[in-house]
């Protein structure tokens, strides 16, 4: 008897795709997750994120460590806050900015493991 390649027939293991299908998250859940990736898929934003990692820094101060522009950076962080991955604090006329929470330095640093182990 031939087996199955599942490449070019359409078996089904019932059993197996029912229970993963049981345990699946729901489409909104998995929708989050995907957005929230597409925020680690930009350069600058990894930049961003990393010099928050070492130090609370206000739009100027990355500006610099990033060889970017303070209106850009701005624009990045408008886009870090909305995905609740970093926070502001203002003192005096200063805006400091730091990383929302520990979630967002895990994710960074697995990121990181993975690409260096390649």
């Amino acid at each position: 008897m031939k087996e199955c390649d599942c490449l070019s027939c359409s078996c089904i293991n019932e059993k197996l795709a029912k229970k993963v299908k049981e345990k699946m998250l729901n489409d909104e859940v998995l929708f989050d997750i995907a957005e929230c990736f597409k925020i680690f898929g930009d350069s600058t934003r990894i930049k961003i994120i990393y010099a928050l990692k070492l130090s609370d820094l206000c739009v100027n101060d990355l500006a610099y460590i990033t060889n970017s522009t303070p209106s850009a950076i701005s624009h990045q962080l408008r886009i870090l806050k909305q995905a609740k991955l970093v926070k502001s604090k203002k003192i005096g006329k200063v805006v400091n900015y730091s990383l929302k929470d520990n979630h967002v330095i895990k994710l960074f640093e697995l990121g990181r493991e993975h690409v260096e182990e390649l």
